[in-house]
């Protein structure tokens, strides 16, 4: 009877030591990731929406294993080496930024902590990246490689108006990606025979002056090279176009939402999206080095018909047909 007892007592224990690992294991606090974001505006931002969307249906909660530590340099390339070093400060576990400026800022910042960017025009030409296929590093991305949409955008205006041999174009002149992508259109210009008129502008200050010049250099037509700059300056710059009877093309549909013409280029709330890809490799242990950037698969033409009868132009059927969204 005392050998049973014993050996029950002794299965007890034995069953007790396997089983204590077990609960340790299951009682083990989950991780919760930092995610630090850089961004060159000012909230609300609907774009870090589909961020957190996103990254939600990958099954990382905020509140619960996610904590997003966010910067704005509210239109301030100024404040962005700041930003970004008060961000390392924190050891967020990654760096998200969206657009060219944010993302050299946190590259120089630091070369360990990964960096995941998104909206870089030329992640290649500037410096962000070694190559798209092997970046090297520690960032990696989506680049919107507008600069090689520079001559699509300048044929649809030519559809538009056929007779529109000398357009202005109007960009922020502080921006590297924007420097690449402004000699992408004049390039393109050359080769479509039509003159461009550069025309930078990177202050609230410099608007009137810029829009004197286009308006003194008689342009049949305006091409507006999106970044956050002229992206926070966008009904401005629309309300210009349409006071003045300019048909202009812009790079993204915020702008066309707003009241402007014609637009074409990659979808961005597609490509958002798409970061939390990215987020989620990188938490799981990828190095960016080991991520391609990765380019478009998405592009919208957005074709605004109220702009269109407002400024008397009647858009072509075939790219008209060609179109995504057309607002009536």
């Amino acid at each position: 009877m005392l050998d049973m007892r014993r050996r029950a007592f002794i299965t007890l224990l034995g069953g007790a030591a396997v089983a204590l690992p077990l609960v340790a294991r299951a009682q083990q606090p989950r991780k919760v990731w930092r995610l630090g974001v850089l961004q060159p505006g000012a909230p609300p931002e609907p774009l870090l929406e589909n961020i957190r969307e996103a990254l939600r249906d990958l099954g990382h909660i905020e509140g619960r294993d996610l904590v997003f530590e966010v910067r704005w340099a509210e239109g301030r390339q100024d404040r962005l080496a700041g930003l970004a070093a008060e961000l390392v400060g924190l050891k967020v576990d990654v760096i998200y930024t969206f657009t060219t400026p944010p993302a050299l800022a946190a590259r120089r910042a630091t070369t360990t902590i990964p960096i995941v960017f998104s909206g870089v025009g030329d992640p290649v030409g500037t410096g962000l990246v070694t190559s798209l296929a092997h970046p090297g590093g520690n960032a990696t991305g989506l680049s919107v490689l507008a600069t090689e949409l520079s001559g699509k955008r300048l044929e649809m205006l030519r559809e538009i108006i056929p007779t529109a041999s000398h357009v202005a174009m109007l960009w922020n002149d502080t921006n590297p990606s924007m420097v690449l992508r402004a000699k992408e259109t004049q390039d393109a210009a050359a080769r479509l025979g039509v003159a461009v008129q550069s025309i930078g502008v990177h202050d609230l200050t410099d608007f009137e002056g810029a829009f004197k010049r286009v308006t003194d250099g008689r342009a049949a037509a305006l091409v507006i090279l999106a970044d956050p700059f002229t992206m926070a300056s966008r009904e401005r710059l629309v309300e210009f176009a349409a006071r003045r009877g300019l048909p202009a093309i812009y790079e993204i549909r915020e702008f066309v939402e707003a009241g402007g013409l014609i637009c074409y280029g990659p979808s961005i709330p597609a490509m958002q999206r798409r970061v939390a890809y990215y987020l989620d490799k990188t938490f799981k242990g990828a190095k960016p080095s080991d991520l391609p950037v990765e380019q478009p698969t998405k592009f919208e033409l957005v074709i605004n018909l109220k702009s269109a009868k407002a400024l008397g132009i009647e858009i072509p059927p075939a790219l008209l047909a060609r179109a995504d969204v057309v607002i009536e």
